[in-house]
């Protein structure tokens, strides 16, 4: 949630608030750097120039083939050594790295030997290391016996299934392979560039080359940085990948821009710096919230992926014109190790799974977090909050969770309400909780001077120091305020202290358990720093630059949040999943948050750059997002608002969310008929929440996205790489099943055109109905041009696909808890379909001690059956209440549908029902 302002300086409250308000204008170029304007990305570029313009080229850079040699660590193996870098004074800079290998992936590591640093004491000397600590997971699958063969000019390894990798010691180049073809080339180009350590007194002809640039290396010149010490002046890194035969990449999010990457050549690259960008631009390669550095490059028989581990300002060059049948990326980071995984597989879901072994899958989420949240700037008092829930209910429309932005708390300051208007918070949370409702609050990590949570910060050292190591002080939505270091191991006992389970927290509304968190401008948002965040020489525990840290600071701010409320109940077996929602986020958020895409306009082009934006964080790793339906800020006319309600229900977050200026909109506000519109897509997703939870369950064990693109279940289909209008919901993207989505996002729209994949069967389920059954079926792919009407959401069931539903209007999804299931079987052109359904009680962790189901499910025309694959006994038994009243069962070859009324199946048991025709029937029982 975000106002744009400019550097405002000699604050008061009151002219803090004149001077936020006085600049209330759309992103401005001008706030934010371009590579231009960033002197290590300028300086980067301009030796890819030299070096591609030069034929004639040397290479700086080569390994000591004499310090070549096997790693000592036993618990994984690896190739240790020493990259020089040799400098036009014949002097050579030590660069050590380590290439280790996990499952199907290859780590390479390159550190500096820093030698005679002159900097202040505070700063750590060392190249920032950390990332993959916040990264990864604690426990590495890595390997720790590896076919090599270490060559006087070359070592060679042999890993995985049909996978190579082969090291070159000059040029430095690193080549992988799969059946003894290249697939990723490192250093393809040469542009491989660790600007070393320098004085600023040192003579810059003995430490540049010819290629080199000296532009801003020891200060910075855009007009918000110029107070910016640079205290170890030039230590960017830079990088070239080659993808041998990839035309198609994706990844590293957040941009608003299309799924497939678009070459940057001749034009800006994109750039990952978690900045707050309000009213951002579409088709734009601009920072936003969030940072992935996570490309894949997807062909028919292989996916490739690079993990870029690093948290600095990092920009990346696409280009995909200068070999037709290859692409190659241009990495450049303002500092930090250059530390990178290349992962190799069959298909993206096989890449999506090695990189969660990693980094982690995405949380298994409570299942009222899959609900509709009803959120605004602001909800004004506590009178309000139950009004609008209680007008959910009186046009009964299902909703989940309330939220309250910043002006709950008393004068922003965090950890306190506005008694006057929130006087009993723990009596509110018990009114939502009668009908199974939840609340989420927001905290920020800028906590106000001058009160107590400010003072315990700063007296317990765990706050953002500047760079004379005193706590960094700058301005907020509070005003004047100081920011917590979550990467200070000591900020999380007292994080974990503001959120206790105890009846005397009367900010968590004593023991509530239905409180929840939305930690937002934690990119960090400062209103009056370079780029609205933090000086970059800023210091974090240990002596960090927040330079070096800035993209994974959110992370671990949520993640202390997220750890803090998972103790709230912490000897409780049934304790609640926490749910925090962020809005900057890097590589690992995914397990204990989801993201939305933040301070979106009420716009077309909003709503449509939202689809690719979510399909992008999936294939990313990060799953669980969403964006505000209606657009953040302004006023949607009615019929954007209900076509958004009508995408917004297939994010895998689903939150409606508004600006304090905008007006009142929630679903019953359009009137007719409009809110009926939007009732019933809302009463959509809750009748599939069986199928998206479901879907968040695989995507937990095995990284699928939730939200999946066309060329995830098409491979062999080159045509459906560059469709990002369209996608799959539940089913299989190994079987190519589930529903075909085809959200309308064009205003005043009377028809839309659907690509279908391949020449399966596929049935018309516009709005979840199979009132008729209407085949669409050709010899290969096409296009279907259907006809819409405001009413309608555009929608395919793909053949060979079972869903599991809850049909029942409830107000919230607790209450859907033990009501009955319906199948909808939709045959293949083999006359064949199978589906699963994931159980469990959708509130605790109880899941992780096997107290769970997985039901799956098979069809043929004349047989339907079901059986649990995997539960325990236990908790299989405390199912015997759910049964499944309806089936559905669609037949290709007929085109008919037999409808099965309170078949008296067990949802716990195994069952089989023969159909002796395929006679259109619907009866009660068979």
């Amino acid at each position: 949630m975000h106002i744009h302002r400019t550097n405002c300086v000699g604050w008061t409250n009151w002219w803090v608030l004149l001077c936020l308000l006085s600049f209330v204008t759309a992103v401005k170029d001008h706030t934010f750097k371009t590579c231009d304007q960033a002197g290590f990305c300028h300086r980067n570029r301009h030796f890819a120039s030299q070096v591609r313009q030069n034929a004639n080229y040397i290479p700086q850079y080569h390994i000591e083939g004499s310090s070549v040699g096997l790693g000592t660590d036993p618990g994984k193996f690896s190739v240790i050594g020493t990259i020089l870098k040799k400098l036009p004074n014949d002097a050579t800079v030590e660069l050590p790295f380590e290439i280790s290998v996990l499952d199907n992936t290859v780590r390479v590591t390159v550190d500096e030997n820093r030698k005679g640093i002159n900097v202040p004491n505070v700063y750590s000397t060392k190249r920032y290391s950390e990332t993959s600590k916040w990264a990864f997971l604690a426990d590495l699958p890595y390997q720790k016996d590896v076919k090599n063969t270490i060559e006087k000019n070359r070592v060679s390894l042999e890993y995985g299934q049909d996978l190579s990798v082969q090291i070159d010691f000059y040029p430095v180049k690193i080549t992988v392979l799969k059946k003894g073809e290249p697939v990723v080339v490192v250093n393809d180009q040469n542009l491989l560039n660790v600007e070393h350590w320098r004085s600023r007194s040192d003579d810059s002809e003995n430490h540049l080359s010819p290629e080199e640039s000296d532009y801003d290396m020891f200060e910075d010149s855009f007009h918000s940085s110029k107070e910016d010490s640079l205290p170890f002046g030039p230590e960017a890194v830079g990088l070239d990948f080659a993808f041998k035969g990839f035309t198609h990449l994706y990844g590293i999010p957040e941009h608003a821009d299309s799924l497939d990457l678009k070459d940057t050549t001749g034009s800006l690259p994109y750039r990952l710096f978690n900045v707050d960008i309000f009213e951002y631009e579409t088709d734009s390669r601009m920072s936003m919230y969030g940072t992935i550095p996570f490309l894949m490059a997807v062909k028919p028989d292989t996916t490739a992926a690079l993990f870029w581990i690093n948290s600095a300002d990092t920009f990346i060059d696409i280009d995909k014109n200068s070999n037709i049948e290859d692409s190659s990326s241009h990495w450049i980071s303002e500092n930090g190790l250059l530390d990178f995984l290349i992962i190799v597989g069959d298909t993206p879901a096989q890449v999506n799974e090695k990189y969660g072994s990693i980094t982690g899958n995405t949380q298994l989420p409570p299942m009222f977090s899959l609900g509709y949240h009803q959120c605004r700037w602001n909800y004004n008092d506590e009178t309000d909050v139950l009004d609008i829930n209680a007008k959910f209910d009186e046009h009964q429309i299902p909703y989940d969770t309330i939220w309250l932005d910043i002006e709950y708390a008393d004068q922003k300051k965090y950890f306190t309400w506005q008694n006057e208007k929130f006087p009993d918070p723990k009596r509110m949370l018990s009114e939502l909780d009668h009908t199974g409702r939840n609340l989420v609050f927001i905290v920020d990590p800028h906590i106000k001077t001058g009160y107590s949570v400010s003072k315990d910060l700063i007296s317990k050292k765990i706050t953002i120091n500047d760079k004379t190591n005193s706590s960094y002080h700058g301005h907020c939505w509070p005003g004047e305020s100081v920011w917590v270091d979550s990467m200070n191991p000591n900020s999380q006992s007292y994080w974990d202290s503001k959120f206790e389970w105890s009846p005397k927290n009367h900010f968590m509304g004593g023991e509530s358990d239905n409180i929840h968190l939305w930690n937002d401008m934690n990119e960090p948002s400062v209103f009056n720093g370079p780029e609205d965040s933090s000086p970059r020489d800023n210091i974090h525990y240990g002596g960090w630059e927040h330079r070096s840290v800035h993209n994974v600071y959110g992370l671990t701010f949520h993640e202390a949040t997220y750890n803090a409320l998972a103790k709230r109940q912490i000897g409780n077996t049934n304790r609640e999943r926490p749910f925090v929602l962020t809005r900057a986020y890097y590589a690992g958020s995914q397990r204990t948050a989801a993201m939305w895409t933040g301070d979106n306009m009420s716009k077309w082009e909003y709503l449509k750059i939202s689809i690719p934006m979510v399909l992008t964080s999936g294939v990313s790793g990060m799953p669980f997002a969403g964006a505000d339906v209606g657009g953040f800020f302004g006023n949607p006319s009615k019929e954007l608002l209900t076509r958004w309600y009508q995408t917004g229900i297939w994010y895998p977050f689903f939150r409606a969310h508004a600006h304090i200026d905008s007006r009142r909109r929630e679903p019953w506000v359009a009137g007719e008929p409009y809110t009926s519109i939007m009732r019933d897509a809302i009463k959509l997703r809750y009748s599939l929440l069986p199928v998206i939870y479901t879907s968040f369950y695989e995507s937990s064990t095995i990284g699928t996205p939730v939200m999946r693109p066309i060329f995830y279940d098409h491979l062999d289909n080159l045509d459906s790489y560059s469709i990002d209008d369209q996608f799959y919901i539940g089913g299989s993207a190994v079987e190519g099943s589930g529903i075909l989505v085809k959200p309308v996002t064009d205003e005043g729209a009377t028809e839309v055109s659907i690509y279908i994949p391949n020449d399966e069967v596929h049935y018309d389920y516009t709005n979840g109905q199979l009132d008729e059954v209407k085949i669409y079926r050709a010899k290969a792919a096409h296009y279907i041009t259907k006809a819409v009407s405001l009413n309608d959401i555009p929608m395919l069931l793909t053949g060979g696909s079972i869903l599991a539903l809850k049909n029942r209007y409830r107000r919230s999804t607790k209450l859907m808890k033990n009501d009955p299931y319906s199948l909808v079987i939709a045959l293949d052109s083999q006359g064949k379909a199978s589906g699963s359904l994931y159980i469990d009680d959708g509130e605790s962790f109880l899941y992780s001690n096997d107290e769970y189901a997985n039901v799956a499910f098979t069809s043929t025309s004349n047989l339907i059956s079901g059986t649990s694959v995997l539960a325990s006994a236990k908790y299989l038994d405390s199912l015997s209440g759910l049964e499944i009243e309806k089936i559905t069962l669609l037949i290709e070859v007929s085109g008919h549908k037999a409808v099965i009324h309170k078949p008296q199946l067990k949802i716990n048991t195994k069952w089989e029902i023969r159909i002796s025709d395929d006679r259109e029937i619907e009866h009660d029982e068979l």
